[in-house]
């Protein structure tokens, strides 16, 4: 069985090639251009194509039996996934498996959550075997935090005080691999997030502890002053807005799981999904020995 991933080089992409590999599945990685040595083990085969030219899509797609369907957070990202999705149906083949989001129907007012959303919808209705996965927010956005967390001794994230659910991405990995080579997950829509959510004192206390050192939460109370601030990073002006709705979202209302959702995940791993203190733990020691 040949497993077409899309998004193969990216947080989750990679990790996912890497699940497939450790469950038998013969993988094909869609890349944008060739990677650099060393970048997936030699198993894996490489399909030059992006998700905006559809000829390359389906190009990439002969020969493969299912697919991996993540899209990244791009201004023409409801029109890649169905692109994507439409060429793979019309290969006939046998399941999808697709990266949506944490609560999509319920923060459609940001704009990456409502095209997931309609992803999600176009899919249930395509008639193709489909596994959803809805993670929330990922444990490893934190490794760009290294410098202001270890250098200012501040935790920039406006993750509010309500909480939110939080996933590493090798349980999105092993999740995902399970739903593309085992049976009994068609038509099914998975909620991915661990025990323990995430909030800005909560991030702050946990980061004082594993760094050793005082750290402060920055506050969530100004979002014209944080889209500005992404936007002065270089961050394209859509896709500031877009986090911008996204945590004032956050902090109105949440992002919360419940025992059940966090049970169900556990059950589908076989082992508690990893926690976000503990990756915090993980990635101290990896800067400490840097």
């Amino acid at each position: 069985m040949k497993v077409l991933v899309t998004g193969a080089t990216g947080t989750v992409g990679s990790e996912v090639v890497k699940a497939l590999l450790q469950r038998g599945a013969d993988v094909r990685a869609l890349t944008r251009k060739q990677p650099k040595p060393g970048t997936f083990p030699g198993a894996v085969e490489i399909a030059l194509g992006d998700l905006t030219d559809p000829v390359s899509v389906a190009e990439a797609l002969k020969g493969a039996d299912k697919l991996f369907l993540l899209i990244g957070n791009v201004a023409d990202e409801h029109t890649q996934a169905l692109t994507a999705y439409g060429l793979a149906k019309k290969a006939g083949l046998k399941h999808v498996t697709y990266l949506s989001v944490f609560k999509a129907d319920q923060f459609l007012e940001v704009p990456h959550f409502g095209a997931k959303y309609a992803v999600e919808e176009a899919i249930r209705l395509g008639g193709m075997p489909y596994t959803i996965l809805r993670p929330g927010y990922f444990a490893q956005n934190e490794r760009r935090l290294k410098a202001v967390l270890t250098g200012h001794g501040v935790y920039p994230v406006p993750a509010g005080n309500q909480g939110l659910a939080v996933v590493d991405v090798r349980d999105i990995a092993e999740v995902a691999a399970i739903s593309l080579t085992a049976e009994g997950h068609e038509g099914k829509t998975y909620d991915l997030a661990s025990s323990e959510m995430l909030s800005g004192p909560g991030a702050a206390a946990t980061w004082s502890k594993v760094l050793g050192k005082k750290i402060i939460y920055g506050g969530h109370g100004d979002f014209d002053a944080f889209e500005a601030q992404l936007r002065s990073t270089g961050m394209p002006s859509w896709s500031a807005y877009d986090l911008r709705v996204m945590f004032q979202g956050y902090v109105e209302r949440g992002l919360s799981n419940t025992e059940y959702q966090t049970t169900r995940f556990a059950a589908l791993l076989g082992h508690q999904p990893r926690t976000y203190s503990s990756f915090a733990e993980e990635l101290a020691k990896e800067w400490a020995a840097a």
